[in-house]
């Protein structure tokens, strides 16, 4: 092997650590890529060794996949955020397609049954719980707050950038976008995508929901990262909280008896409550028509009461 003429080791070794680092996946940073040739890379999750597509966004079960398991060739990205949903954080199962496996189980052999968004939709169970299909989520609704900014921002104006970053950054396409709420510093955003209205080259909403939201929380899936910046008319749009609420083409299915036994609950505390003020009304009615009594504790926690005078 030669080197050319007025090149330098130094620079050659330069050179093809460019190459290397030109081999990236910008809608996943959450992956090793190698260069098969020139100007053709090839990109694999992190953990599973999965191919990713980086033309369009990564899968959220894929991604949580990746963020669940620690690597040895990169260091960790931190505390992952999982979604808002009423079972946490956990390692899915995906299909080869990247969807999510209707049934998830944890190490314990806790099993549940999860919609298109990975959020739990039913009571959990062992492994003989019986799922049956994925259910679809269909509506996504998000809200959150900006920080507080010294330009007044017109509802038409953050609706307009708003769509803009969901369909330049997210690839969302506008039809999905079903409104833009806002009234100084709340926003609200609906989502609503059907699986008749859906081809294979749209990403789905519940992806775009978890890229947004970890932008939101500066943990970037993109490979650019950086914090995100909404821009109105020129003046920087600061989003502070968020949560999401995902609602399925099919009903929940948990037990009526929890259901039952939770407004159980619910009726004990009330009927407590209530029992707790009229005990209160009647001490101080008792209070009022009788003398007081100076109580004397001593070391061994003893109680004397004398009357007073």
């Amino acid at each position: 092997f030669h080197l050319p003429r007025g090149t330098s080791g130094l620079g050659l070794i330069l050179a093809v650590a460019s190459a290397e680092n030109n081999c990236t996946c910008a809608t996943n940073e959450r992956t090793v890529c190698t260069q098969d040739s020139p100007g053709n890379c090839t990109c694999r999750l992190a953990g599973s060794n999965r191919r990713v597509d980086c033309s369009t966004l990564t899968s959220k079960c894929l991604l949580m996949m990746a963020e669940m398991t620690p690597l040895q060739e990169k260091p960790f990205w931190g505390h992952p955020h999982g979604q808002v949903n009423n079972n946490g954080i956990y390692n899915p199962d995906c299909e080869d397609s990247g969807a999510f496996q209707a049934q998830q189980c944890n190490r314990t052999d806790t099993c549940w049954c999860v919609n298109t968004a990975g959020v739990r939709r039913t009571d959990t169970g062992d492994k003989s719980l019986s799922c049956g299909e994925l259910v679809r989520t269909s509506y996504i609704h998000i809200e959150m707050r900006h920080k507080r900014s010294s330009s007044a921002f017109s509802a038409s104006d953050v609706a307009n950038a708003l769509r803009d970053l969901f369909e330049s950054r997210y690839k969302l396409h506008p039809k999905f976008i079903t409104a833009v709420k806002y009234n100084s510093p709340h926003i609200q955003i609906q989502l609503t995508q059907q699986l008749s209205e859906k081809s294979r080259c749209d990403v789905d909403i519940a992806d775009v929901a978890y890229y947004f939201e970890k932008d939101v929380k500066d943990d970037s899936v993109f490979h650019s990262k950086g914090t995100l910046t909404v821009s109105v008319n020129g003046d920087a749009l600061h989003i502070q909280k968020i949560r999401i609420y995902y609602v399925d083409e099919k009903p929940l299915e948990f037990c009526m008896k929890q259901l039952a036994a939770g407004i159980s609950a619910a009726v004990t505390v009330v009927t407590l409550s209530a029992g707790l003020g009229i005990a209160v009304l009647l001490t101080l009615r008792c209070l009022r028509t009788r003398k007081y009594e100076k109580v004397e504790i001593n070391e061994m926690g003893e109680v004397r009461a004398a009357s007073s005078q």
